[in-house]
């Protein structure tokens, strides 16, 4: 029997299976609020037969957007218009949903990837950033603002306040972004963190927003939802962040009763040396998983059925994500169970799409 396949519960939410629908961000957003791109984009997913689809990262403030496009949820115009998609998408799928809440930091202010991707200036329409350390990304950025104690209050106000409306929305799941080199990993890495008071300096001290952030949602948020944190394990520069510090950060998450870690990499420096190939990723998730009772996710170049099964059988990670994987295939799952000799969700009217060879995998409701 397929272990990809098999469900999983993080906390009180039960997943079909161990497939997850990564967060991607599609910069197609107005100031902030969901569109017609994104009821299409992720109507689509719904109907994959994954465990879950996680929505991109949404920050919590207008200057937290990678780009102006960025979907947000600080205000009750981007509820609403998030309220219209989470209906839009309910109306014909079942699958659980999630929401990444994120915060871009130094990382902000850029234009969108096909356009590419550099930092505004002012005249293009961006802002002033913030980070931990008045210390730019790329040495072409204009420096952030090394943020102030009540600036770091105010932040955290609002990635609670952001957590009320995604449960107000009736989001199934939280995952909190400290990957990626945004503004919560910037806090954890030594390369973007030279702070001296209560938040740099010592890991503990690095560490300390992040579990600040997770506590103070966990509060806001259902009790009976699950809220999971995604990190970057190393940040693939000597004297950054690494998978040591990421076992720690780990160990400290477990204790305050996190849902699960989704285990990525990079983002955090220009300078990151990263040797690609399928399955880099998963031995960071693999470590993670023999220290921690928490369930974790692995992520990175995983493509094929097999190579899928492989990951969550051995036991090298509880579940797999997938993101660009998923955009160029949006029916994998269907693919996989079909591979793996299991069975998926499918809207019943794409039942009669079943090739004859294969008769047999969709759930009948």
């Amino acid at each position: 029997m397929s272990k990809l396949f098999q469900p999983i519960s993080l906390g009180n939410l039960t997943l079909a299976n161990r497939i997850i629908i990564a967060p991607m961000c599609q910069y197609s957003s107005d100031n902030g609020k969901a569109t017609s791109w994104h009821h299409a984009h992720l109507g689509q997913l719904s109907f994959s037969g994954a465990g879950l689809l996680i929505l991109e990262a949404t920050t919590v403030e207008a200057v937290g957007g990678i780009s102006p496009q960025d979907l947000g949820l600080w205000d009750d115009e981007t509820e609403a218009a998030m309220k219209e998609l989470v209906t839009s998408i309910r109306d014909n799928s079942d699958i659980p949903l999630g929401l990444q809440l994120g915060h871009a930091g130094r990382k902000a202010s850029c234009h969108v990837p096909w356009k590419g991707g550099k930092q505004l200036t002012r005249e293009e329409g961006g802002w002033q950033t913030i980070a931990p350390s008045a210390i730019p990304f790329a040495d072409t950025d204009a420096a952030p603002e090394a943020i102030s104690l009540e600036r770091i209050a105010e932040l955290k106000a609002a990635y609670v306040e952001s957590a009320k409306r995604a449960d107000r929305l009736g989001f199934d799941l939280l995952e909190l972004h400290g990957a990626h080199g945004y503004l919560l990993h910037q806090f954890l890495s030594p390369l973007s963190n030279q702070r001296t008071d209560n938040y740099g300096g010592s890991l503990e001290n690095r560490m300390r927003l992040l579990l600040e952030v997770y506590q103070e949602i966990r509060q806001a948020f259902s009790a009976d939802k699950p809220i999971g944190v995604r990190i970057s394990a190393t940040d693939w520069v000597e004297g950054g962040w690494d998978l040591e510090q990421s076992v720690v950060l780990a160990k400290e998450l477990e204790k305050l009763g996190c849902s699960y870690i989704h285990v990525s990499s990079g983002g955090l420096s220009p300078q990151q040396k990263i040797s690609i190939g399928p399955n880099y990723q998963v031995p960071f998730a693999e470590r993670i998983k023999q220290e921690v009772s928490t369930p974790v996710i692995a992520v990175g170049l995983i493509t094929e059925p097999d190579q899928a099964e492989a990951i969550v059988g051995t036991g090298q990670a509880d579940m797999v994500a997938l993101a660009r994987g998923i955009l160029y295939n949006p029916r994998w799952p269907w693919h996989a169970a079909a591979k793996l000799g299991a069975k998926v969700s499918a809207p019943k009217q794409y039942w009669r799409s079943e090739p004859h060879n294969v008769k047999g995998i969709f759930l009948a409701e």
